[in-house]
């Protein structure tokens, strides 16, 4: 009776992740996943201190470390800096979309997805309504990208780092991996927007609009001190990475470090930490260590191998991340997927953080970068709606996940080294 509770709870907790609420009341994914975690306690009957068993302390420091290093340099302005630098391309728009994607892709992959977008949103809208043309590709071109981008190391987004920590893959062995397939699609997106927008990217901007862009007194002013010491820990810290070291001990060390200064206070760095994030993650991990307590997603393997649905394919395992990462959410979906994969066989978590994380392109609501260039830009005017964004994201979407299974076709000698 207990269990048949559990699943049942388990089923309502995903359909509210799914939902993104509770019809009638003001609670998102993070308050869903909070009360379900809670709810799980009480029918299991299990204590606190056996819950904290249940939660990937490894994973949640690294989250935490990560979100140090981006709240200094966001703080230190780098961000904004490196937006508006690139703004200084925008009298040929077609090169501006194709540095712009790089830029975002490239930090992307060594920084919080979502902060990329967040600094980057509001500068690329403001310069292009200067410049008189249309941003609309260009913003596409952020959140195509960054998502993209954040695929190719085990520290570019949030369902990576947990897939790096359960998985126990190695830092360069994913690398190596994973990024022709990430340049390859990074380079299919700059093709599918120019030729969505041929006409858009086309027109020269207005020379007068162009030299009149200025940094926006809303913006973080440029730290060099304080930009330089981030991005020096952050080049030490990748370095690290790719030995034998504990990379969340590695992380907080060196985070510990940024606290260290003179100027910036700890309470601004701290402030800037994403909290919700990290209590979505913990509340996930008992919910979905309670529910797999039950036996039922051996019960499902077992059903799903009787009906010729392996998820140790890569194909299959691809099309079942990009469908349920749409469904309820990449993190939520990996959460879920990485109790039924071995720990022996990386190539699995491979496709399944490649997988995740394109499938995030697909709408708008499939990744929170997304979100938040749409809510950016939203004030100064520009609507970056649903249809639109579906129009470049579910092509785009579609050709990052071909490529992904063309990448499992030729390099199926890679799974045997």
């Amino acid at each position: 009776m207990t269990s048949s509770l559990i699943i049942t709870l388990f089923i309502c907790v995903y359909v509210g992740i799914a939902l993104g609420r509770i019809p009638g009341l003001a609670i998102d994914r993070t308050g869903v996943a909070l009360l379900g975690a809670i709810g799980m306690l009480e029918l299991s009957g299990m204590t606190l201190p056996e819950a904290g068993t249940l939660i990937d302390l490894h994973t949640l420091l690294l989250l935490y470390a990560l979100m140090v290093f981006s709240a200094q340099l966001r703080l230190g302005g780098f961000y904004t800096r490196v937006a508006w630098k690139l703004t200084l391309l925008l009298e040929r728009p077609p090169r501006f979309l194709a540095w712009q994607m790089t830029a975002s892709a490239l930090l992307s992959s060594l920084l919080a997805n979502d902060i990329i977008c967040l600094a980057f949103a509001p500068v690329i809208a403001r310069a292009c309504l200067t410049a008189g043309i249309s941003p609309m590709p260009h913003l596409l071109g952020l959140a195509m990208a960054a998502n993209i981008g954040s695929a190719a190391t085990l520290i570019g987004n949030p369902q990576n780092m947990l897939i790096g920590q359960l998985g126990r893959l190695e830092f360069a062995d994913y690398l190596a991996w994973s990024l022709i397939p990430t340049l390859v699609s990074l380079a299919g997106a700059w093709v599918i927007l120019r030729l969505l927008y041929r006409s858009v990217l086309d027109r020269r901007p207005d020379p007068n609009g162009t030299a009149s862009i200025t940094v926006a007194d809303t913006d973080q002013p440029f730290d060099a001190w304080q930009t330089g010491k981030g991005l020096i820990l952050l080049t030490l810290l990748v370095a690290l990475f790719f030995t034998e070291l504990s990379r969340d001990m590695v992380a907080l060390s060196l985070a510990a470090l940024l606290l260290l200064s003179r100027r910036m206070r700890t309470r601004s760095i701290l402030g800037l930490i994403d909290w919700h994030l990290l209590t979505l993650f913990a509340a996930l991990f008992i919910v979905v260590g309670i529910f797999r307590g039950t036996g039922a997603p051996d019960q499902i393997m077992h059903w799903l191998a009787a009906q010729g649905v392996e998820l140790s394919d890569g194909h299959v395992l691809t099309f079942v991340t990009a469908l349920l990462s749409n469904l309820v959410s990449n993190v939520p979906a990996t959460m879920l997927l990485t109790q039924v994969l071995d720990p022996a066989h990386p190539e699995n978590w491979y496709i399944l953080a490649m997988a995740s994380t394109f499938a995030g392109n697909l709408l708008l609501i499939g990744s929170i970068a997304n979100l938040i260039v749409a809510e950016q830009v939203a004030p100064l005017g520009v609507q970056l709606g649903f249809g639109e964004y579906a129009r470049a994201g579910v092509p785009i979407t579609l050709l990052s996940l071909a490529i992904l299974s063309m990448w499992l076709y030729m390099g199926g000698q890679v799974f045997n080294l």
